[in-house]
C-alpha cells in the first residue's frame, strides 16, 4: 500500500515540523497536489531543470525541497520563461513540490545537526533561538490495573521530559467516584450506581510540540469510557530550538586543518578561510546556508570559528578585526540534507508499512565551477 500524499507530509512534519521555520519563510506545499497516492518522494536541495528531469525519469510523485520554487506572488505563469517551463514541466507529470527550508535547519536531525555531526561536534547548543517549546502540566486519573499502561503509553508519545531526564512524573494513589448514567458502558460499576475505584493521579509533563499525539495515546490506552484528564499551562521553560549549532571539537586543531577537514566532511572542492591558518581552534560554529548575518552569535556562543556559506566582503573584514575566524564551504554544503531526509522517510514509511519510497536527488545544484 502506498501512502497518500498528506501522509507522507504528516511523517516528514514529525523531523521538521512547520513552526520551527522563521517568520514568512516559504515553505510547505509549493506547486501540485498531495490528495493522491504517493509511490516515490526525490529529496533535492534545488529544484532546477535537471532535477525535474530525474523526478520524471525515476518516476516520483513528490519532490522534497529544501530551497523554494516560488519566493514571492506570482503575477502571471508564462511557459516561455525558464521558471515558467519548470512549473509547466512539473505540472504536467503530475509532481508536487514540497519546501522544507528554515524549520529543516532548526529541527533535531536537521541540516545544522547534520553538519555539526560532521565534524565531530558536541555540547550543541543552537546560535539564535526560533523556538521554544510551551509546556502543559498533563493530569489523569487511572485505575490501578491500567497505571502502567498508560504510563508507558505518555511516555511513548514524548511526555515526561524534564531537560534530559525522560519518564518523569508524580503518582499518588486514591479513590475516584462516578456514577454511570443511562446510556453508559462503564468499565467498573453498573449504571446508576455509584462507584467507587481504587485509582492514581498521574502527573507529568508534555511539549506542545507533542501534546495532540500524547493525549490521543493516553485516550486509546485508558480503559475508561470518559477519561478525567486536565492541563495547566506552565512559566517552565521547554526545549530551545534555532539556527546555528555551536559545540566543542573532538580535539584542538589548527583553522587550516579544520579547513581540510571541513573539505572532506562536506564533499566540497574547495573553502575560503578568515584567520590565521596556524591559530588553534577548539570551539566551531556551524550554520548551513548564507551564515554572515551570525557572526557575532557564534562570537557570543565562545567559538573560534564560523563555518557557514556566502561570506561577503565586508563581514570578512569585520570578522578578521575582531579575532573571529571563518570557513567559507560555500551555500551548497546543504546537499547534506539529501541523504539524510531520504534515509528518514524510507525508516519512518517503513515503520507504518508502506510501499513508498524516497531517494536522494543525484545531479549537483552547485552554480560555481572551481578552477
Amino acid at each position: 500500500m502506498f501512502a497518500k500524499g498528506q501522509t507522507v507530509i504528516q511523517l516528514f512534519e514529525k523531523l521538521a515540523p512547520k513552526h520551527y521555520a522563521v517568520p514568512d519563510d516559504r515553505i510547505g506545499l509549493q506547486l501540485g497536489s498531495l490528495q493522491k497516492e504517493i509511490k516515490k518522494i526525490l529529496v533535492a536541495l534545488d529544484v532546477t531543470d535537471e532535477v525535474v528531469e530525474e523526478a520524471i525519469r525515476t518516476e516520483a510523485d513528490l519532490i522534497i525541497a529544501h530551497h523554494a520554487i516560488i519566493f514571492r506572488p506570482l503575477k502571471n505563469l508564462q511557459t516561455d520563461t525558464p521558471a515558467g517551463r519548470l512549473y509547466e514541466k512539473l505540472i504536467k507529470h503530475d509532481i508536487a513540490v514540497y519546501i522544507a527550508h528554515t524549520n529543516l535547519d532548526v529541527a533535531e536531525g536537521g541540516i545544522n545537526d547534520l553538519m555539526a555531526e560532521a565534524l565531530g561536534l558536541t555540547d550543541l547548543t543552537p546560535l539564535d533561538e526560533v523556538h521554544t517549546d510551551k509546556l502543559s502540566k498533563l493530569v489523569v486519573f487511572v485505575p490501578q490495573t491500567h497505571h502502567e499502561q498508560v504510563l508507558e503509553a505518555l511516555f511513548n508519545a514524548g511526555a515526561g521530559w524534564i531537560g534530559d531526564y525522560s519518564h518523569c512524573s508524580f503518582n499518588i494513589p486514591g479513590t475516584g467516584t462516578f456514577l454511570p448514567r443511562e446510556g453508559t458502558s462503564p468499565f467498573l460499576g453498573k449504571q446508576g450506581k455509584l462507584e467507587r475505584a481504587d485509582e492514581v493521579r498521574v502527573e507529568t509533563i508534555v511539549p506542545a510540540s507533542v501534546q495532540r499525539a500524547v493525549i490521543q495515546a493516553m485516550l486509546k490506552a485508558h480503559p475508561y469510557e470518559e477519561v478525567a484528564y486536565d492541563l495547566y499551562a506552565m512559566d517552565l521553560k521547554g526545549r530551545t530550538f534555532g539556527l546555528g549549532r555551536a559545540g566543542k571539537l573532538p580535539q584542538p586543531v589548527t583553522l587550516g586543518e579544520l579547513a581540510e577537514a571541513a573539505k572532506q566532511a562536506y564533499d566540497v572542492p574547495a573553502v575560503r578561510v578568515v584567520g590565521d591558518l596556524g591559530r588553534t581552534v577548539r570551539k566551531a560554529a556551524v550554520l548551513g546556508g548564507s551564515g554572515g548575518r551570525y557572526v557575532r552569535h557564534a562570537m557570543f556562543a565562545g567559538a573560534d570559528v564560523l563555518v557557514t556559506g556566502d561570506i561577503d566582503y565586508h563581514t570578512a573584514h569585520d570578522a578578521l578585526a575582531a579575532g573571529m575566524c571563518l570557513i567559507d564551504v560555500g551555500h551548497n554544503v546543504e546537499k547534506i540534507m539529501k541523504r539524510a531526509v531520504a534515509d528518514y522517510m524510507n525508516r519512518a514509511l517503513a515503520e507504518k508499512k508502506y510501499a513508498t519510497s524516497a531517494a536522494a536527488s543525484e545531479p549537483s545544484t552547485e552554480p560555481f565551477q572551481f578552477v
